[in-house]
């Protein structure tokens, strides 16, 4: 519970800093969102519409979805060619805050990351989706966007580990591979007859809020972060950040 504290704490701290940056970050957010949004919208209602087994909607959402829980900010956008992540990094160590302050903070900050964008995101989604609409009631709507904001929570455990253990450029090639890894898992469920969008959409219809996959994914999701978080702490402890 002290832990959680120190973290919402820090958390609160940098907003409130410097107030133009923060406006230039949700600036940067809300254009980003509407791009992904929009892109994922034209491509994801046209196969909904026609109920096309295509691994394209798959590819766009297990490689978009995990993408919500970032802050879209300065040091985000360059952490390859400054290693930002590395350098917030060695500032925070050289402040009497344990590990698990500083990744407990994280995490507060991609579940809020994951709120602001997956609201952004789905929101665009399904205003410019018609069939959306016309398939999903609202309640049918927002387990399906929770159903694959759960998927985002088991890969961003993973985003978070790469950020922490290691270098912008590591970083980059780390994320690429996991880019890679979504197409190849798409490919194979095609392969196999099967679309994960289309079986969202299926089971958030049938069962709303109730849906036993969104439960399971928002569960699957909380323990990869914690895994996730205790093996970053362990590996912290003999990270060199010089």
């Amino acid at each position: 519970m002290r832990t959680l504290k120190d973290s919402w704490f820090m958390l609160r701290s940098d907003f409130r800093g410097d107030k133009l940056k923060i406006l230039g970050t949700l600036v940067i957010t809300v254009i980003f969102m509407c791009y992904l949004g929009g892109m994922t919208s034209l491509v994801a209602n046209d196969v909904l519409g026609e109920q096309d087994r295509t691994m394209i909607t798959d590819f766009l959402f297990l490689s978009f979805i995990p993408l919500l829980g970032l802050t879209f900010s300065r040091r985000s956008m360059k952490y390859w060619s400054e290693d930002s992540y590395t350098k917030m990094l060695v500032y925070l160590r050289t402040l009497p805050i344990p590990a698990a302050v500083i990744l407990s903070r994280r995490k507060l900050q991609g579940v809020g990351s994951f709120i602001l964008n997956g609201t952004l995101f789905f929101g665009i989604v399904y205003l410019l989706g018609g069939n959306f609409r016309t398939e999903l009631a609202v309640p049918s709507y927002i387990a399906f966007a929770i159903t694959w904001l759960g998927f985002g929570f088991m890969v961003s455990g993973l985003y978070i580990f790469i950020e922490y253990l290691f270098s912008g450029k590591a970083y980059l090639w780390l994320t690429l591979l996991i880019v890679v890894l979504s197409w190849g898992i798409s490919f194979l469920v095609t392969l196999g007859g099967g679309n994960l969008f289309l079986y969202s959409i299926s089971y958030s219809k049938e069962w709303g809020l109730l849906s036993p996959i969104m439960w399971g994914s928002l569960l699957l999701g909380t323990i990869s972060v914690q895994l996730f978080s205790k093996w970053t702490i362990h590996r912290l402890k003999s990270r060199n950040l010089v």
